[in-house]
């Protein structure tokens, strides 16, 4: 035993040999509290994924509405600048207003007195339309003129958009 010439240790040789003794004791973490651990993250991860897939949804929608809105400006500004909506398509739009988006797709109905437009930003999955002009006998049953709504134009006037 070392220590002073008494034989007796140190406060702090004795702190040292402590901290020493508990280290060499403790040697990891039990499978009881790993276990735990891994519980907790799973709980965390089932809360997490469906609150984040559902924000990825409402944003998508949103983008969509918005790239319709857009499109029924530039729609319209076409229709006052031609008289008609003859030629109108997604690429046409585009050419007029940048910004609009790449998905967005329209098409003339009712001998080009009206129009439809589409856009989808969820990768074909959810589709959103607004027909506008004068559409004519061409609106199906269940769709509305003026509105933007879950569809496309194919299911809303008929026609396919391009």
């Amino acid at each position: 035993m070392q220590g002073n010439a008494l034989g007796v240790k140190s406060n702090a040789r004795r702190a040292d040999e402590r901290a020493v003794r508990r280290l060499r004791d403790e040697s990891g973490f039990t499978l009881i509290e790993i276990a735990a651990v891994v519980v907790i993250l799973g709980c965390l991860i089932a809360i997490a994924v469906p609150a984040y897939l559902a924000f990825t949804g409402m944003s998508q929608t949103a983008g969509a509405k918005a790239n319709v809105h857009s499109a029924i400006t530039a729609a319209e500004q076409m229709g006052n600048e031609n008289g008609s909506y003859a030629g109108i398509s997604g690429a046409t739009l585009r050419t007029t207003t940048p910004g609009i988006g790449t998905a967005v797709k329209a098409v003339a109905v009712h001998s080009n007195l009206g129009y439809c437009i589409q856009d989808t930003e969820s990768g074909g999955s959810t589709f959103y339309d607004y027909v506008g002009g004068n559409p004519g006998a061409t609106l199906q049953t269940g769709y509305g003129a003026a509105t933007i709504q879950p569809g496309t134009c194919l299911q809303a006037v008929g026609v396919a958009a391009g």
